[in-house]
């Protein structure tokens, strides 16, 4: 009798050890937490605000970077700056999710854990802030080089690099079919690369083509490392996963590379330029400055909706609603810059979707087999109750 209560009372402490990751796990393959229905019905509308916000975000964001470059537009330090120079519309979310409000359910680590030091958040939000403006640039050379579907479709990559990195620095396990989603995406990016000619490169050398290539696979592979930098900096140095704790990763960090772009600017002289751009744009000088505010704000926009599936899912989950977004692009592209469709591209667009759904398939037997286990020590436990 004692040591099948002894049993009872570990598998109990095993479960509610648990009780904290079981909703990440849930929801990392998109299947609701267990809550109650009305809370349940509004976590959903969160998830679906945060969504819609990411992907109209991110493509209008994408499209209107190439609009600029297409009206007369051509300095690559303004296109990276304004990809972080709209972060004071996050301000005003401070005074709504302060230190002090509610954790995240899904929070790492309880809240009583030792803060990090002043030097320790100082030095993460440097590094951070110049890592971005390193991924911003790249993303400006690409999309300056390349035709807008095929700088969507290289996008797609960032998910085989998320899963490299997660392996090695967030325990990501492999398996066959994250595996499968590595080789197909790596050979979707790979059938663009070798057929460059049948692209619309009017006025682009083949060398500069080579270089936004480059460019936007070396900004997929940033991207990725640092939404796992950002995840490995929440569970060994910051130790707490709150709203407001997510805000200030994105805010000050993009402070710090909005003041990197500013000195790329000045540094680089393209700001000597900016005045003569802006009179020989095609659309005129009003076009020239909604253009960039509105890619600014479509970025924030963009970067609320990536905080907020953080904050209600995970950052692995954000980065695949992200990659969700990236076929879309191209169709869009199709219509208003007249960028060509032919059928490599297509092959390329269909391996990556096909790439997309072997990721999204492996997390949701994932989520199953965490079910099952947790249903067999659920069955185990009330056995163990009825023979006390």
């Amino acid at each position: 009798m004692e040591a099948a209560q002894e049993l009872q009372l570990q598998l109990q402490t095993r479960a509610e050890s648990r009780e904290g990751s079981s909703l990440r796990d849930a929801t990392v393959s998109g299947n609701q937490p267990s809550l109650p229905k009305p809370i349940l019905y509004k976590w959903w509308l969160r998830v679906a605000i945060y969504t819609l916000f990411l992907l109209a975000g991110q493509s209008t964001a994408t499209l209107l970077g190439r609009l600029y470059y297409d009206k007369g537009g051509n300095s690559k330090w303004m296109a990276t700056f304004v990809q972080s120079a709209g972060f004071p519309i996050l301000l005003p979310l401070f005074f709504f999710f302060s230190p002090s409000s509610k954790s995240n359910p899904i929070s790492i680590s309880p809240s009583s854990a030792k803060p990090p030091s002043f030097s320790t958040i100082l030095f993460l939000y440097l590094f951070f802030g110049l890592l971005l403006t390193g991924d911003n640039l790249m993303y400006s050379y690409g999309l300056l080089y390349l035709p807008v579907s095929t700088y969507s479709l290289l996008c797609a990559t960032q998910l085989a690099f998320n899963g490299l990195f997660s392996f090695f620095l967030n325990s990501q396990k492999f398996t066959m079919l994250i595996l499968n989603s590595l080789v197909l995406l790596t050979i979707s990016a790979s059938l663009l690369a070798v057929h460059s000619d049948s692209e619309d490169t009017t006025g682009t050398p083949k060398g500069k083509y080579v270089i936004g290539f480059l460019c936007t696979l070396g900004a997929s592979a940033t991207y990725s490392l640092y939404l796992s930098l950002v995840q490995l900096s929440f569970q060994k140095v910051i130790k707490r996963e709150t709203f407001d704790v997510v805000l200030e990763m994105q805010v000050y960090p993009s402070f710090v590379a909005t003041c990197a772009c500013v000195v790329g600017l000045f540094a680089s002289g393209e700001w000597s330029g900016l005045s003569e751009e802006m009179k020989e744009y095609e659309d005129g000088k009003i076009s020239y400055l909604m253009t960039l505010i509105w890619t600014a704000v479509t970025w924030q926009i963009s970067s609320v909706g990536l905080l907020g599936l953080i904050f209600e899912v995970s950052s692995l989950f954000s980065n695949v609603i992200s990659t969700v977004a990236l076929p879309v692009v191209p169709v869009v592209a199709v219509m208003f810059f007249h960028d060509k469709m032919d059928g490599v591209k297509v092959m390329a667009l269909l391996l990556a979707v096909w790439g997309f759904v072997s990721y999204i398939y492996q997390h949701y037997l994932d989520d199953c087999r965490s079910k099952k286990t947790k249903t067999n020590e659920g069955e185990a436990s009330n056995a163990l109750t009825e023979v006390c």
